[in-house]
């Protein structure tokens, strides 16, 4: 994990997220202590769990970015989970151990790219002399059986090939890898091998290969497949990757990352707060939070890669809180969230902050896109007033979504720009400002028609 102070950590935040100090505050100082239980003797180790965190305000204003931001600029396992998709025990639907393993599935996919970045260079070299092979010798048919024949002793073995090439293939050889090596037969197409994915079942709302269940017991089928040369490289060096690397280090980096550094991120946990003395659907919303206590607890969940314990993960869970309260969570889950903190609707000055400061703010975003078409975008201070004014009056006056209402006014306000831009058209510099927002967006945001865009 980066030895990253608090305020180095609200620092990178801010690059992204505008506001909400308070929530930054809360997850840099939880960040930094997993750091410093790491740093302690092994017996008080085992005494420090993590200090959930429960955040609460309206959608739009952080909460998700916040989270999977903090997972991102340490690079720790992460997975975010509506509370609404699980069921309790029992009841038709995702059961919450699921959380757990596709946590570790994350975790799994993040340790193996690291992995074959470090094996990248060998690997590439492996398929570029098995690239060369194929050019020279296609392959005739795909091996997908085992021949009884053959493993009764019937049958011919394969003829050993020569132990030195011939100067003629060793010169064709080297005419070919030069060629690769300057590009020049990038969309040349030859036939490879490649492993036909095993089928899947659907069990507990998470799909599991048969061919993992299956371990390798059975031989793995292969099919002839015709791609480019581009394409073919990219496979060969994958599969040369896979061989390179040790799965069951892996494996136990994963589960190790999974269980001390994972980040769970649970939204919309008021819409499973019952209230006492209800029944039907308030019954089994209680028996969510009750399946849910034991992983936030610290329990183990067996996955296909072994036990995984819960006891040390991180888990933030968040919800608006408009019509139910924290208070109606059930008491024991709520003490396992005891940190609370409270993110605020966005200003007017919030909105103008999200629109110039943050290095993935919407203004970039569709600069970047249109500047594609050769649509040269530029934005007036008057033009982020107004955008602001009018995502501020909209959530106002109806649903309260946060920065989320921008992705509307964005697309409202450059429909007919978009429509329009493409093909041969030269270059073209447009200006927006005040009066081109007022002119596509209305003056009244009540007036403006946003029932054909989805919010």
């Amino acid at each position: 994990m980066a030895e990253l102070t608090p305020r180095q950590i609200v620092r990178e935040l801010d690059r992204y997220i505008v506001g909400q100090d308070e929530a930054k505050r809360a997850v840099a100082i939880a960040l930094r202590n997993r750091y410093r239980r790491s740093k302690v003797d092994d017996a008080m180790r085992e005494e420090i769990s993590p200090k959930n965190i429960l955040m609460i305000g309206p959608t739009g204003v952080g909460k998700t970015e916040i989270a999977r931001r903090l997972a991102k600029l340490v690079s720790a396992p992460f997975i975010k989970v509506e509370a609404t998709k699980f069921t309790e025990v029992g009841y038709v639907g995702r059961d919450v151990e699921s959380i757990v393993r596709d946590l570790v599935e994350n975790a799994i996919r993040m340790v193996r790219e690291e992995h074959t970045a470090r094996v990248a260079p060998r690997a590439r070299v492996i398929a570029e002399d098995r690239l060369v092979t194929l050019l020279v010798n296609p392959p005739k048919k795909p091996s997908n059986s085992f021949s009884l024949d053959y493993l009764l002793g019937r049958a011919k073995s394969p003829e050993t090939p020569a132990k030195e090439e011939n100067a003629e293939l060793a010169d064709e050889r080297e005419r070919l890898r030069q060629q690769l090596m300057k590009g020049e037969i990038e969309d040349r197409e030859l036939e490879i091998e490649v492993e036909e994915a095993a089928p899947s079942l659907e069990v507990g709302g998470s799909a599991i290969s048969l061919g993992d269940m299956m371990g390798n017991m059975m031989p793995k089928k292969t099919k002839l497949r015709r791609v480019k040369v581009k394409e073919a490289r990219k496979i060969l060096e994958q599969e040369e990757a896979d061989k390179l690397i040790d799965q069951d280090a892996v494996q136990e980096e994963a589960i190790r990352r999974a269980e001390q550094d994972g980040i769970v991120f649970i939204d919309e946990i008021d819409k499973i707060a019952g209230r006492r003395g209800g029944s039907g659907p308030d019954v089994s919303r209680e028996g969510v939070q009750r399946d849910i206590l034991p992983i936030v607890e610290g329990s183990t969940v067996n996955t296909k890669y072994g036990p995984v314990k819960t006891d040390y993960m991180l888990f933030i869970a968040a919800g608006a809180f408009h019509v139910a309260k924290v208070s109606d969570l059930i008491p024991e889950l709520q003490g396992r969230f005891p940190v609370h903190v409270q993110l605020k609707s966005l200003t007017r000055e919030d909105f103008q902050r999200i629109l110039t400061q943050p290095d993935n703010a919407l203004t970039l975003q569709y600069k970047a896109l249109l500047a594609v078409d050769k649509v040269m975008l530029t934005f007036e201070d008057s033009a982020i007033e107004a955008i602001a004014d009018a995502a501020f009056t909209a959530n106002e006056t109806a649903e309260d979504i946060g920065a989320r209402r921008l992705h509307t006014l964005f697309e409202k306000m450059l429909e007919d720009i978009s429509f329009n831009a493409g093909g041969d058209m030269p270059d073209v510099d447009v200006t927006i400002n005040g009066e081109y927002v007022a002119e596509h967006l209305g003056t009244d945001a009540k007036k403006m028609d946003m029932r054909q865009y989805i919010l």
